[in-house]
């Protein structure tokens, strides 16, 4: 038992560093204590302890990844949302998620996006450079909608 408890105080401090170095899902933390091969009880405790003392938080979480994934690598709505629904988030913390992304700096990027590509497929003709600078978009996550909004509204159409 001495043992048992030694390595549930060594899961303590160590996750403890683990979550206090960035932001973490439930998910990532959970599978992390089983790693540490630790029993049910103990990795369910753990994680309460850890949601007690502030360094869990889902919807803290659910925020700093929308936000970072947005202004960092561009990543549009569908593609943030779908990613938090495989790291197990609620879909309320995914809705306060999006609210860290704001329309006006959402249009923004896509523009930039759509003009970087327009320039990076120039060598191709106007429907060929359409579709593939929509294919882009959609994979960066865009609505569709949005994508095309942006490619016709362009002046000579690409």
């Amino acid at each position: 038992m001495q043992k048992e408890r030694k390595d549930y105080n060594q899961a303590w401090t160590a996750i403890q560093k683990y979550c206090a170095y960035q932001e973490r899902c439930h998910k990532e933390v959970r599978s992390r204590l089983y790693a540490y091969g630790l029993n049910t009880e103990d990795v369910e405790e753990l994680l309460y302890r850890l949601i007690e003392n502030n360094y869990l938080n889902e919807e803290r979480f659910a925020r700093a990844f929308a936000g970072g994934k947005f202004r960092v690598k561009k990543w549009g709505r569908l593609k943030i949302k779908r990613e938090l629904e495989i790291r197990a988030i609620s879909d309320y913390c995914i809705r306060k998620a999006m609210e860290e992304i704001d329309d006006e700096s959402y249009m923004q990027a896509l523009e930039e996006l759509v003009e970087k590509k327009n320039r990076d497929y120039r060598k191709y003709d106007d429907f060929a450079r359409s579709r593939k600078i929509a294919q882009f978009c959609y994979g960066k996550g865009y609505e569709s909608d949005l994508i095309w909004d942006v490619i016709n509204a362009k002046p000579g159409k690409n």
